[in-house]
């Protein structure tokens, strides 16, 4: 069974000059978020193409100094962008650095044009998938076992050795993002811990996709409940209702990459977002990684206090 606690945590945008983004970590760390959560994209995907956007796995190993408890992921790494050995011995070594702190997320990628900008191969999507699928086992063997062997079709270890181990036991949490329904949630019924869907689903789309992860489960003999589910959302967060229409045209141009805000983002005042993430937890969802919409517009101006308004005023009504 998986844990019930709802957690929250944040999206920190990579656009942001270094400076800031340290401060805004160090502030959701003293304000009690569960987790700091980053992008992996080489290029912006739901910011502009030619943003500075700063590389995630660096970041995040900076960001394990200078933080104390919260934890720390990458929502998703892109598999195909890292060697899955390599990608083991560099997730142990984070762990180790941030004291057990590491959450594990991957999936098989999507974004074609950085794919093709910085010359990766972008195969179809069936073996993207396939490829995720045995990077996962290979990355489990090389966290679990003294030698590591891996025959697979695109991957292989021979006799791999991984010191020092996650801290974590018997791993990090794998989190899979996903919401194919013939093959990734297949994958995510098999392999996945907790599973994570994108900012552009509906509540009765993502209600659908539970229904048909529930089926993959049942077809492979695992119990669903010891899944946990992971969503990934926009809020916009406002104290009065009229000034949401400005922070939504704001949203829409920051996150137009996910589609028509007014039915996508978790909007409105502290009680108006509450009842809305309520409909999620009602779902079996116990983990949001969200992009708090004017944290992302203005992160120099207006982060922190963003960061502080949602801690304040929406999280203590999840509190157990």
């Amino acid at each position: 069974m998986t844990d019930s606690r709802i957690t929250f945590g944040v999206y920190l945008p990579q656009d942001a000059p270094y400076a800031v983004l340290r401060e805004l970590a160090q502030a959701a760390d003293e304000l009690g978020y569960d987790a700091i959560w980053f992008i992996d994209h080489l290029i912006g995907a739901s910011v502009s193409v030619d943003a500075p956007l700063l590389e995630c796995w660096t970041v995040m190993a900076a960001m394990a100094e200078a933080t104390r408890r919260v934890r720390l992921g990458t929502m998703v790494l892109c598999n195909a962008f890292r060697s899955p050995a390599l990608l083991a011995k560099m997730a142990a070594t984070l762990d180790v650095i941030s004291g057990g702190r590491l959450e594990f997320a991957l999936g098989a990628g999507w974004y074609e044009r950085e794919f093709k900008q910085y010359g990766f191969p972008f195969p179809p999507a069936a073996v993207r998938i396939a490829q995720l699928e045995e990077a996962l086992e290979v990355i489990k063997r090389l966290w679990t076992q003294d030698e590591a062997w891996f025959f697979g079709k695109y991957y292989t270890l021979a006799g791999a050795v991984n010191r020092p181990k996650p801290l974590q036991q018997p791993h990090p949490p794998v989190h899979i993002g996903g919401r194919g329904e013939r093959l990734m949630l297949r994958l995510v019924a098999r392999h996945a811990d907790r599973w994570n869907v994108a900012a552009g689903t509906t509540l009765e789309e993502y209600r659908h996709k539970v229904a048909v992860l529930e089926a993959h489960c049942q077809a492979v003999g695992r119990d669903p409940a010891r899944i946990g589910r992971s969503r990934q959302l926009i809020v916009v967060l406002v104290e009065e209702e009229a000034e949401l229409p400005a922070a939504l045209r704001e949203a829409q141009e920051r996150f137009a990459l996910f589609g028509d805000m007014h039915r996508l983002a978790i909007r409105g005042t502290p009680e108006a977002c509450i009842a809305q993430l309520q409909q999620h937890v009602a779902l079996g969802v116990t983990s949001f990684a969200l992009f708090l919409s004017d944290l992302s517009v203005h992160p120099q101006t207006r982060g922190i206090a963003a960061l502080r308004r949602f801690a304040e005023r929406v999280r203590p009504a999840f509190a157990t």
